[in-house]
């Protein structure tokens, strides 16, 4: 992804690409070596520590092991989906979550540009779900390599043809599906939540198809947040969740004060 973008960029970005990298990548590190340390095992060890104590409701069923696999994939996938529209519509988690919002441009280093906490919480919203799911430990490989390779495809500035986009994303998101939901409009970022699948934005109502202002016209990121030092280097990624009024953003419900734009 990183060599289409630089071949073909769909978007001109706004801050370079070697500060963007340093810093979206040092936080990337800074998580792993955190993860490492407090969850060693991770999401595929808590699947064999669930298979092994019998927990989670696909350990009570007798299934073909494809169709179990089939099954605990897409359903752990609509628990990515819910998640990710939660830390949009509860306050205290949206403070996390708009350190990926807050980005000025969108690449493949966006896709994985989230707060130490927001990824703990993730972590154990993960380890609850396959602690009720318990989903064969194949299933859990096969999503988190799905996961992550689907999050870096559609955070790409990249441009698909417009007829294979069309086609594709019914099955996959999307680098322009995903873009919408990068914008600073309101209504542009409550919609399509998805990371991988794209049934349920078009199930509950949040798809959107296209940007009112064109991809290239579009603005990226979350009004009032502009400052290179809040929202590009690391210092200023860590302690953006603090800063702020807590009563700031509720899904479908965003205030702004003033023509400046002053984020509440």
């Amino acid at each position: 992804m990183a060599l289409w973008e630089v071949l073909a960029p769909r978007r001109i970005l706004t801050v370079g690409k070697a500060l963007r990298w340093v810093n979206n990548l040092g936080l990337v590190v800074l998580n792993t070596l955190l993860l490492r340390l407090l969850f060693p095992a991770a999401a595929v060890g808590m699947a064999a520590f669930a298979a092994a104590q019998g927990w989670g409701v696909l350990n009570y069923v007798e299934l073909p092991l494809w169709l179990a696999v089939a099954i605990a994939v897409i359903a752990l996938d609509f628990v990515i989906w819910l998640q990710h529209v939660m830390v949009h519509a509860i306050p205290v988690l949206w403070r996390l979550h708009r350190v990926h919002h807050a980005d000025p441009d969108y690449d493949v280093t966006t896709g994985a540009r989230f707060h130490p906490i927001e990824i703990i919480v993730s972590m154990l919203i993960k380890f609850a779900t396959i602690a009720v799911l318990g989903p064969p430990v194949a299933a859990v490989i096969i999503f988190e390599v799905l996961l992550n390779a689907t999050a870096m495809f559609n955070h790409g500035n990249v441009r698909l043809p417009a007829k294979v986009d069309r086609v594709l994303r019914w099955f996959v998101v999307t680098p322009d599906m995903h873009r919408v939901h990068h914008s600073v409009e309101d209504d542009e970022t409550n919609s399509n939540f998805g990371f991988n699948l794209p049934w349920w934005d078009r199930l509950f109502g949040t798809y959107r198809d296209q940007p009112r202002g064109g991809h290239q016209g579009m603005t990226i990121g979350i009004r009032g947040y502009d400052q290179p030092r809040d929202v590009s280097w690391l210092p200023g990624l860590l302690l953006l969740p603090f800063r702020g009024r807590i009563t700031g953003y509720v899904i479908n419900r965003r205030q702004w004060s003033g023509a400046d734009g002053t984020h509440e």
